[in-house]
């Protein structure tokens, strides 16, 4: 077996996303995330991190400059 992926920690996870350790463990905890256990460990693939990003990546909208001149 050969592992391709980069295992990372919650706090990896955290440093990453610049958030706290809480929001990795509550995406574990409600199963929005994959994750692997390593004995009591929980380790996140790189690429489920990835896919976790790019599926909540809003695009901007564009707005029409005659939609910003009716205001009021």
């Amino acid at each position: 077996m050969v592992i391709v992926d980069r295992l990372l920690s919650v706090q990896q996870v955290a440093e990453l996303l610049g958030t706290g350790v809480r929001f990795p463990r509550r995406l574990i905890e409600e199963r929005r995330i994959t994750f692997v256990k390593v004995g009591r460990h929980v380790r996140i693939p790189e690429s489920a991190l990835s896919a976790f990003v790019a599926e909540h990546t809003v695009q901007p909208v564009s707005v029409r400059r005659a939609a910003l001149r009716r205001a009021a």
